[in-house]
């Protein structure tokens, strides 16, 4: 089970949801003699947990929901048809929207042969999901659950997709950070920012760069997709997002996605379609 906790909300985490549970995550211990235990639940609740770590990888994954999850200056959004994986120790906190179902399958590291360096985005297939669905069964005897792990492994692919945004961690941009964090719909460009914070506008434009990789503009369109993927899953249609998002029309937000994400917005939440 999991206990009540109280955590509050800091940069680089998005803002809660109303109602939101948060909780105290139970840290999985070996499974020996088993490779890998899969489980799942629906908490009925947008639901949060406190930063915690693993003796175990996880893979975790949703359906009809998001997940985002802090680790260091990132956020991970795990949209419908990806999974994350967290390699053993890492330090992580999540927050799930409402409604969504959370799978998520522990990897023993002694008896996994895969590795991933760093916290890495899983393509869930339909197959792969099948089987660690399969693993979840309490009444698979020894041979059957070898020979479905075995597949595991064969199927567990990284995607080329990128689904992290990397936070500043600068004090001189973080209020811009905050901000756009609590609204992703925030309209003040780089001037406003830079003569609010009382800095030229190259100096923002540096700090950006220096902390993200990113330019300004840039930063704040990674941003405003990663809530897109949260509100397609909840199934939100796509001119509703853009709006929520502060784009003037639906073809602006498509072709900001697309040059992020590399697909249409369609093609993440594909029950959700302009």
């Amino acid at each position: 089970m999991d206990a009540p906790a109280h955590d509050d909300l800091s940069l680089g985490t998005w803002r809660r949801d109303p109602g939101t549970v948060v909780r105290r995550a139970v840290s999985a211990g070996d499974p020996a003699p088993l490779a890998i235990v899969a489980e799942s639940e629906v908490p009925g609740s947008a639901t949060e947990w406190s930063p915690h770590a693993h003796p175990m990888h996880e893979l975790v994954w949703v359906r009809g929901g998001t997940l985002t999850s802090r680790i260091g200056k990132r956020i991970y959004t795990v949209p419908p048809g990806w999974g994350l994986w967290l390699p053993a120790g890492v330090v992580h906190g999540g927050r799930l929207t409402a409604g969504a179902e959370l799978h998520d399958a522990f990897f023993a590291p002694g008896r996994t042969p895969v590795e991933f360096a760093g916290p890495t985005s899983i393509t869930v297939t339909p197959l792969l999901e099948s089987l660690l669905l399969r693993l979840a069964r309490k009444d698979l005897d020894d041979g059957a659950r070898a020979r479905t792990e075995a597949v595991v492994f064969d199927v567990l692919d990284p995607t080329d997709r990128q689904f992290a945004l990397e936070l500043p961690g600068d004090p001189r941009i973080d209020p811009i950070a905050e901000a756009l964090l609590d609204d992703p719909s925030d309209g003040r460009g780089l001037q406003d920012w830079a003569a609010e914070l009382g800095m030229s506008d190259r100096t923002v434009t540096r700090a950006f760069r220096g902390a993200t990789g990113l330019s300004f503009a840039q930063w704040r369109q990674a941003l405003r997709v990663h809530e897109a993927l949260a509100l397609l899953s909840a199934g939100v249609d796509v001119r509703e997002v853009s709006e929520r998002l502060g784009y003037s029309q639906p073809s602006t937000f498509i072709a900001a996605f697309r040059r992020v994400m590399k697909v249409t917005p369609g093609a993440v939440a594909p029950t959700y379609r302009a």
